[in-house]
């Protein structure tokens, strides 16, 4: 691709998956269709001019009222168009999601994700200015996500060190060419249980040359009910699955780098172990400190200390599933 300078005009198809999250996706939707956009002269502003944005919103089998309610509502999103699916995964919702969109670039947000107001401007700048710098647009534009459990005001909430993400290409706030997600492939469909199919996608972007440029200022705030202990058989069945799905990642691209992306190695065999004593601090000897803190008001604390036995169940499940794939 030629140099492509800062001040050009782009059309984003911000594509979101949804399930079952009809009260924060009303949140979410508010958000994107409350957003400000520049309109004065690009070649003294020096931003990028947004033509215009749309929301397509893949309804992946939601059986909570998602649709009905879009459907009664639908005066207050014109932005939003929906395409229902049979429940299929987020892997096959974004591939929908991407076929229908008429932007040329597309934005993926999670349906739990609220933004600011110069999310889709942030964008936008930091497409243009990293086409310019590089004299190609063989980048994409990854932002910021805050992690918060406030859902009368999650956008309050401040970055943590927790919050920091090591991922080359994760579809929690990502923005990038539609033309690039075809030559790739899409996402594999065959990452039918939770994890990895975006991480997946990213290994395929990263051969075909893509460079991941930072996006601070388009921020998200990824929200999630407060922590308690009746998620925890939810939480650890995640985990089990995203070992499986880990090791499905591993046999497409196996590589050490997956490899320690996906925690099979004997590291984090040892790392894991060694924190949880083997085992012994589990779901069941850690639930009065994990209930103590819960009581102090501190859910997001007990959260990242039960990730001690959440990452032993993950482990667990990794090489479970590959000795499954060695009979």
């Amino acid at each position: 691709m030629g140099n492509i300078v800062v001040g050009e005009v782009v059309f984003f198809s911000v594509v979101i998956p949804t399930y079952n999250r009809k009260p924060i996706l009303e949140k979410c939707l508010r958000a994107i269709e409350n957003q400000k956009l520049t309109n004065g002269n690009l070649e003294t502003t020096g931003n990028t001019c947004i033509e215009g944005y749309e929301v397509v919103l893949v309804d992946d089998g939601s059986t909570d009222g998602t649709l009905e309610w879009l459907e009664t509502h639908k005066s207050e999103f014109p932005h939003v168009r929906t395409f229902p699916q049979d429940h299929k995964g987020p892997a096959a919702a974004r591939n929908l999601g991407v076929e229908k969109a008429l932007g040329d670039t597309i934005i993926f947000i999670d349906s739990d994700l609220v933004v600011t107001e110069n999310f889709l401007q942030a964008h936008a700048d930091a497409l243009a200015k990293g086409k310019e710098k590089l004299a190609s647009d063989r980048i994409f534009t990854y932002g910021e996500v805050i992690n918060t459990c406030n859902f009368d005001n999650p956008t309050s909430e401040s970055y943590k060190i927790t919050d920091f993400s090591a991922a080359f290409f994760a579809t929690g706030n990502v923005a990038i060419a539609k033309h690039w997600l075809e030559a790739a492939g899409l996402f594999d469909t065959s990452f039918q249980l939770y994890g990895w199919e975006d991480l997946e996608l990213g290994v395929r972007l990263k051969k075909l040359g893509l460079k991941l440029i930072k996006c601070p200022e388009a921020v998200g705030f990824h929200w999630h009910p407060p922590f308690n202990l009746e998620q925890i058989p939810r939480l650890i069945e995640k985990e089990i699955q995203r070992g499986r799905m880990g090791v499905l990642f591993y046999q497409k691209h196996p590589t050490w780098e997956v490899r320690m992306m996906i925690q099979m190695t004997w590291i984090h065999r040892l790392l894991w172990g060694i924190l949880s004593f083997n085992g012994f601090l589990n779901e069941r000897t850690m639930a009065p400190f994990l209930q103590w803190l819960i009581r102090r008001g501190k859910p997001q604390l007990a959260l990242e200390i039960a990730r001690i036995f959440l990452n032993w169940y993950n482990v667990q499940g990794v090489y479970e599933a590959w000795a499954g794939t060695r009979d």
